[in-house]
């Protein structure tokens, strides 16, 4: 195997030494404050809508608010990317950290449903900056040959925090609906006094360099990787049948298709959140050793396989229910498989010695068009043709995203390390020119 280009070793060290370095221990930091981060969006969740209710809005209106945070994170993601670019990955993290406490604190004193709707959609802009500059930082952080495995566990912190967060969240609703913004707020002020303080002793966080390389990657020079492209698109389907469908179309699904009680729509969506955390836990550094390519395209297979094969949950009986819960792990396997793959594959187009703050910007901005839109459009069908026509729909853009990924070359791109073989770690699809 080819040694790693200059860009890409860490500072001082050695010819390839990065594919045998540990995670550093800032990485490990940015994994904390990313669980904190879903744990406090998780003991919200329960709150939210009935705290919107509260103000005698009805269940649409109570409905926006949860949209409110997505929809804000979409439109001031490309200015994140460019802050994240100009001032800092660390700068803009902790500041990211400080709006959504700020923001969360609001919402505890808000005393109108529009004063809810306004501080909770601010909280999307400190969103988008925590996200997209703790991407940016922990990808140029993590070792060349560890960054499937850092993508990996970023994931599972936040699936590990939205699955405990609610629980928590729970028991503090029934103190008072105000309490989870208030616990949440003062958990962000403390995590960003802890995390910056760590982080302000690093050798490597906030260190700007100079050079034709350490230009930030736009997002006009990404898109014109092809690379790049495919995963926009099958981020996209992420968002669409993973975040976006699956929680918004199942419970209904359950309802009203299958007349089953809501205890099987949050069984269903368990298993999927099960299946998901396994799957990534145990092979988040798969795509370091076999490539980015072929684990993208085996979990975006399994996502397609599972996403259709809700279709066939109407089927009478016991039968039913056994489709239902098999066709959610399976999707669930896949999305484990798929994010973490992906993910280190912009890393690597980014590269270790420069900011990739506008083209994570992109690539986050992907997923959340999917999780908006997706819902909707699924929605609409399901109401005026039917729920396997809306599943139908869902398997069909991630399987767009599939031909994506297959398209792509098999071997090393052009400027690879002489005597790369094709698909070596790190080096498939093309994931390592820039």
């Amino acid at each position: 195997m080819g040694a790693a280009p200059e860009r890409d070793r860490a500072p001082g060290g050695p010819p390839g030494g990065s594919r045998r370095a540990s995670l550093p221990w800032e990485v490990w930091a940015l994994l904390a404050g990313s669980f904190l981060v879903a744990a406090g969006y998780g003991i919200v969740a329960p709150a939210l809508p009935v705290f919107a209710r509260s103000f005698g809005v009805g269940v649409t209106a109570a409905s926006a608010v949860v949209s409110a945070l997505p929809v804000m994170r979409l439109l001031f993601a490309p200015l994140s990317g460019r802050l994240v670019a100009r001032t800092g990955e660390r700068t803009m993290y902790l500041a990211g950290l400080l709006v959504v406490a700020a923001s969360t604190g609001a919402c505890a004193l808000a005393t109108s449903y529009t004063q809810l709707l306004v501080f909770r959609g601010l909280g999307g802009i400190g969103s988008t900056m925590f996200t997209v500059s703790a991407f940016s930082l922990m990808f140029r952080l993590a070792p060349e040959g560890r960054r499937g495995q850092a993508s990996g566990l970023f994931t599972g912190a936040f699936l590990l925090g939205g699955v405990t967060g609610p629980a928590f969240g729970g028991l503090l609703v029934a103190v008072d609906l105000r309490a989870p913004f208030v616990v949440y707020a003062v958990a962000l002020v403390l995590a960003t006094i802890v995390v910056g303080a760590l982080l302000a002793r690093s050798r490597q966080v906030g260190v700007r360099r100079d050079g034709p390389q350490e230009t930030p990657l736009t997002l006009g020079a990404a898109v014109r990787i092809p690379t790049y492209r495919a995963a926009l698109v099958s981020s996209l389907a992420t968002g669409w049948a993973v975040q976006g469908v699956r929680v918004a179309l199942v419970p209904l699904f359950v309802a009203v298709a299958l007349g089953r009680e809501p205890l099987w729509a949050g069984i269903a969506l368990t298993v999927f959140a099960v299946g998901d955390g396994l799957v990534l836990l145990a092979t988040s550094g798969l795509s370091d050793r076999r490539g980015r390519r072929p684990v993208v395209v085996a979990g975006l297979a399994l996502v397609v396989a599972g996403t259709a094969a809700m279709a066939l949950a109407q089927l009478p009986g016991a039968l039913g229910l056994v489709v239902l819960l098999g066709a959610s792990a399976v999707a669930g396997a896949g999305a484990g498989l798929l994010q973490p793959a992906q993910g280190a594959a912009v890393a690597d187009l980014v590269g270790s010695r420069r900011s990739g703050g506008p083209a994570l910007s992109g690539f986050q901005m992907a997923a959340d068009v999917g999780a908006i839109v997706g819902p909707i459009a699924a929605g609409a069908l399901a109401e005026n043709a039917s729920f396997p026509v809306a599943f139908a729909l869902s398997a069909a853009i991630a399987l767009v995203a599939l031909v994506a990924w297959q398209r792509l070359p098999a071997g090393p791109p052009p400027g690879s390390p002489p005597g790369s073989p094709p698909g070596s770690p790190g080096e498939d699809a093309g994931t390592r020119r820039a």
